[in-house]
């Protein structure tokens, strides 16, 4: 069978790096996300369905900020060396001190904070609906808008960015392109408990402060969970990134930097949570699940990257830091 090569998808096997227990995300109302994965079985030529549970270990959303953490080196507050001549958005307070950015924002270019902010004196919702070429009564050009987003933060057009602003006329959405998760199946509860011991107040008794103020001897309850298998799903969708039509050096960066993110997080340990530390069985394995192509090294991926940095220099200008000043939550757009 031949594949038009549309999606790069990568199942990573995991395991726990201690014990066999692990601690998966949580919900409010929630708690842990169970539910049951259909398993198709082979029998003398027959194919037939049965349902394992199943447990949801860290979320889309949580997957994406981790991704995105690879490329940021949190004690300079900037982007790591191979990303360091790509632009971005860098928000500064009205001192002049390192704030926020693009890469670290939540809604990345949409944040309030780089909507609350400055450039050389405009106002950003101002300079962002210039630059995508958002006018009312006017049809959304998604070429022109990645090629604006491009040169603002590439980043974006890897993980998504939602203009949700009724200043921004169309409010332009991109989805993202690189998707990962983590699911257990076959999954089992552990439970447990412990106890919040103190030494010192033997007996609350009619003594002023209780189990709200810290004091007290408290036990509690824990659960955790095996599983017969852990998975880490990474989804990276080629045809949205050629949709840019940003050309082929801009397709083969984007593309290099999703498979880069992904090949950051399989090779070290992943430690979603205090009691959930999992690591890839072999790293060095990791394929495309269709065709069987494998992941590139790391220094592979960084030589691509830099390449594709190099071939963009029409698209990423002097690729820096775009330097915006917040207005304290103040600053308004004309509308």
């Amino acid at each position: 069978m031949t594949f038009d090569r549309s999606r790069w998808l990568y199942d990573v096997p995991l395991e726990v790096l201690a014990g066999s227990r692990f601690q998966p995300t949580g919900f409010p109302d929630l708690g842990a996300a169970t539910f049951e994965r259909p398993v198709r079985v082979e029998n003398d030529g027959t194919t037939t369905t049965t349902w394992q549970r199943a447990l949801l270990v860290e979320s889309a959303q949580s997957m994406a900020n981790r991704a995105e953490a690879v490329g940021w080196d949190p004690a300079a507050n900037q982007p790591v060396d191979v990303l360091a001549d790509l632009p971005w958005v860098r928000v500064l307070d009205p001192d002049g001190g390192y704030l926020t950015s693009s890469r670290t924002e939540a809604h990345r270019l949409a944040s309030a904070f780089v909507k609350d902010s400055t450039l050389d004196g405009t106002d950003m919702v101002e300079v962002i609906r210039e630059r995508l070429g958002l006018q009312g009564d006017r049809p959304l050009s998604p070429s022109a808008i990645a090629r604006a987003i491009f040169a603002l933060d590439p980043l974006c057009l890897v993980h998504g960015v939602f203009f949700a602003d009724n200043r921004w006329p169309g409010q332009p959405k991109v989805a993202r392109v690189l998707t990962g998760l983590v699911e257990a199946h076959d999954v089992r509860e552990a439970d447990s408990g412990g106890v919040k011991k103190d030494s010192v107040r033997h007996s609350l008794g009619e003594v002023p402060g209780g189990t709200a103020e810290g004091y007290g001897t408290v036990p509690y309850h824990r659960r955790e969970w095996t599983a017969a298998e852990i998975v880490a799903s990474f989804t990276i969708d080629r045809a949205q990134i050629r949709s840019y039509a940003l050309g082929d050096a801009a397709t083969a960066l984007l593309e290099a930097v999703a498979r880069w993110q992904v090949r950051c997080l399989v090779d070290e340990p992943l430690r979603l949570r205090t009691a959930c530390d999992l690591v890839a069985i072999d790293p060095d394995a990791v394929a495309d699940d269709r065709t069987g192509e494998s992941l590139p090294g790391r220094d592979a991926l960084e030589t691509e990257i830099r390449h594709g940095i190099a071939g963009c220099a029409d698209l990423t200008g002097e690729g820096k830091a775009i330097d915006v000043t917040w207005g304290g939550g103040r600053a308004k757009s004309k509308r």
